[in-house]
């Protein structure tokens, strides 16, 4: 029996060999969907410009953290997929 790790077990395990998919929210996810729901509620002014400077600043600290510090390929992927998003929302 070798030791092999396959292509699903590199993109989908941690290091203590758990699958991970999803986990519990960060404080930058907290505070990006908190920002996004209040941008619901308060839909003009300079309060909404806020709100939506705050949960861009919050999504693009989620998804670069996930990038650089993520458990595992899939991780990492979706932050980079949530970057890549969150910036063409911006330019489009």
């Amino acid at each position: 029996m070798t030791n092999t790790a396959t292509t699903f077990d590199k993109f989908f395990r941690n290091s203590e060999g758990e699958i991970v998919i999803a986990q519990p929210p960060n404080l930058p996810l907290i505070l990006w969907f908190s920002a996004t729901l209040l941008q619901l509620i308060l839909t003009t002014g300079k309060i909404n410009t806020t709100l939506d400077a705050i949960a861009f600043g919050s999504l693009f600290t989620w998804a670069w953290l996930e990038i650089f510090e993520g458990v595992n390929y899939f991780r990492r992927t979706l932050g980079f997929c949530v970057l890549v998003a969150a910036i063409a929302s911006r330019i489009w």
